[in-house]
């Protein structure tokens, strides 16, 4: 049957999954729920989609600050509603809200508003980059928020959180950090390195402290590993005879014992140094991120991100005050995109944005895949991955555009 723009609840066509590509396939969902996704065997009837076009499942980005106008770290509830809209209809079905370093009164406040968020089903949860960063590679986090870890000032954020803190950027090199994974495992939070001066030596260290923590307490919130905030950036660059952390993680990587995040976006990092990673880690062990901000989405003016302003020059989103790069202005599907045109696989690069960071947040039975039994969350994208469709909970939050 010809597929019409309205509300189908089966499609047919090229299904992208962690196995590859189903190229004469079927999804099909009742209600919230994937009831079938696989090959086409007649059994039932759905809207053929145009030659070229595929069907992936719904993106899951773990590191976002804002979007659409609406910044995480400062705005109201009406803000995060706002951002986490316009993400969801680029195509990121699943989100954690990320805070930018600040003072601890306004980050406990900016957790209660996402803790209601998340409860509301906006967004899957919490992660706070900063303030417990490097002051030497603070990028564009302001240095006069950036504190060294206690056990009392994670504790205050841990449970401003509300049990909705997922993840938290630290640099390890700083005194305390020790304290900071303590507690942060044992409450069921990720730690992320990064934002990092640290050394090869150090970084394997903090690495196996984790590693360490994680299992002596039996953890089963996500994964079972960490992960480090987007690799290369805020971090010393690979030197022949100090190459710092970014060859350690990586290796670590590919070893499973960490996942790496990539701002793959053309702007944070050459396509070629994007192929390099995906090489070396592998596509299992690497998040896409898009580190959006509240100029996501908007080609001009001024906006926010936490304390900041930020504003759009070309393809990025930079600080008003110095020029310096102030997080991502695509979307994830951008970052994809990107990917993909830098020479990775279609498979490997979605599979990096939707089942890896899935299994991160320890959600795989619940998204990143298009399988029976999972939220109903995919998009509709043409053969060179432009967005023609987003379906979110069984529900067209972006109609399809035929």
């Amino acid at each position: 049957m010809a597929l019409s723009s309205g509300t189908p609840t089966a499609l047919s066509g090229r299904l992208v999954t962690d196995a590859g590509i189903i190229e004469d396939g079927v999804l099909h969902w009742d209600g919230t729920r994937i009831t079938a996704a696989g090959p086409d065997t007649g059994d039932i009837v759905g809207g053929n989609l145009p030659e070229g076009y595929l069907i992936l499942p719904g993106l899951i980005d773990l590191h976002c600050h804002g979007a659409g106008g609406g910044d995480f770290t400062s705005g109201s509830a009406t803000d995060i509603e706002t951002a986490a809209a316009h993400l969801h209809r680029s195509g990121s079905t699943t989100v954690l809200a990320s805070t930018c370093s600040a003072p601890l009164e306004d980050l406990e406040a900016a957790f209660g508003r996402l803790s209601e968020a998340a409860e509301a089903g906006l967004v899957a949860g919490i992660h706070a980059e900063g303030p417990f960063l490097s002051k030497d590679r603070n990028g564009a986090h302001d240095p006069a928020f950036l504190l060294l870890p206690t056990q009392e000032d994670v504790a205050r954020l841990v449970a401003a959180g509300r049990g909705h803190l997922a993840s938290m950027t630290y640099a390890p090199e700083l005194p305390g950090s020790d304290v900071l994974v303590y507690e942060l495992v044992m409450h069921g939070v990720i730690p992320s390195i990064g934002h990092t001066d640290s050394s090869t030596e150090g970084t394997a260290a903090a690495l196996d402290l984790i590693n360490e923590e994680l299992a002596s307490t039996g953890f089963a919130g996500f994964s079972g590993r960490p992960t480090a905030t987007h690799l290369f950036n805020a971090m010393p660059v690979i030197h022949h005879r100090s190459p710092g952390p970014v060859p350690l993680l990586l290796q670590r990587a590919r070893a499973g014992e960490i996942a790496v995040e990539l701002i793959a976006d053309n702007v944070h990092l050459h396509p070629e140094t994007v192929r390099m990673a995906f090489t070396i880690a592998g596509s299992e062990n690497i998040c896409l991120v898009s580190d959006s901000t509240s100029a996501t989405g908007c080609t001009s003016g001024t906006y926010r991100l936490g304390r900041s302003e930020v504003t759009v020059v070309g393809d990025s989103a930079v600080l008003m005050a110095t020029g310096a790069l102030a997080g991502g202005a695509g979307s994830l599907l951008d970052v994809v995109r990107c990917s993909v045109q830098a020479g990775v696989g279609i498979v490997d690069a979605v599979r990096s944005a939707t089942s890896v960071p899935a299994s991160v947040l320890g959600l795989a039975d619940e998204v990143g895949s298009l399988r029976s039994g999972l939220r109903a969350d995919a998009l509709v994208v043409s053969e060179d991955l432009e967005l023609k469709g987003v379906l979110r909970s069984g529900t067209w939050i972006r109609p399809l555009e035929l």
